[in-house]
């Protein structure tokens, strides 16, 4: 036999609160940011560099990338980035490596040298126009913490330079893939936003997987 609700019964229903989704404990997540967004020399040296590797590809050019990571654990959110050297105190953005630009011999000058940050609650300034981003890589909290102590491990030869023999230059892209490989998710599957290109992504791989394994591949 069916009943009709009360009017209390349908006071209460209307009353119930609505489950509203929770941000997730952990997680690592890819930016795809232009090169040289925020920042005008950079970009037209970027675009004069992708024009040149076009043609002597013989290729359409395509739209360059430099990637980041923001990683969530239960004690805070860090982001990892390769940039250039601040004028400031490098603990002040969680600098855990240093490396020279261009050529070694440039390296005992600030202005020819990058770092390495693992910066809690850190800032990347021009994420508002990073294209298909985020891209979710895991919600695993392990995961999430492996690759956050991999951070200070990450090689840094001289970026804008072939060093380790990779077959293409390293640089902030090297970085971010060699940390997904080394931390065991699927960085074969990634790829930069449509039409575009991430110079220095493939070096990372090459050079991670130079080492035994330290974890399964794992997509979460």
């Amino acid at each position: 036999m069916r009943t009709t609700p009360t009017r209390t019964t349908k006071r209460l229903r209307a009353r119930a609160p609505i489950a509203l989704p929770t941000a997730p404990v952990a997680s690592v997540d890819l930016l795809w940011l232009p090169l040289g967004a925020g920042g005008h020399s950079v970009r037209v040296n970027g675009r004069v560099f992708e024009a040149l590797v076009a043609w002597l590809e013989r290729r359409e050019r395509c739209d360059l990338y430099h990637s980041a990571l923001e990683v969530r654990v239960p004690e805070g959110r860090f982001v990892i980035e390769q940039a250039p050297i601040r004028p400031s105190e490098g603990a002040e953005r969680g600098v855990v490596a240093e490396g020279a630009v261009g050529a070694g011999v440039a390296g005992g000058f600030r202005l020819f040298r990058y770092e390495v940050r693992r910066w809690r609650d850190g800032i990347i300034p021009d994420i508002a126009e990073a294209v298909e981003s985020p891209q979710r890589l895991s919600d695993d909290p392990d995961c999430a913490r492996r690759l956050l102590e991999l951070v200070p491990q990450v090689p840094t030869p001289v970026w804008g330079r072939d060093e380790l023999r990779a077959g293409e230059m390293w640089n902030s892209n090297s970085l971010i893939s060699w940390l997904i490989a080394r931390s065991g998710l699927d960085v074969e599957s990634i790829q930069p936003p449509l039409g575009g290109r991430a110079p220095g992504w493939l070096a990372g791989i090459v050079v991670a997987r130079r080492s035994p394994p330290l974890f399964a591949d794992r997509t979460g």
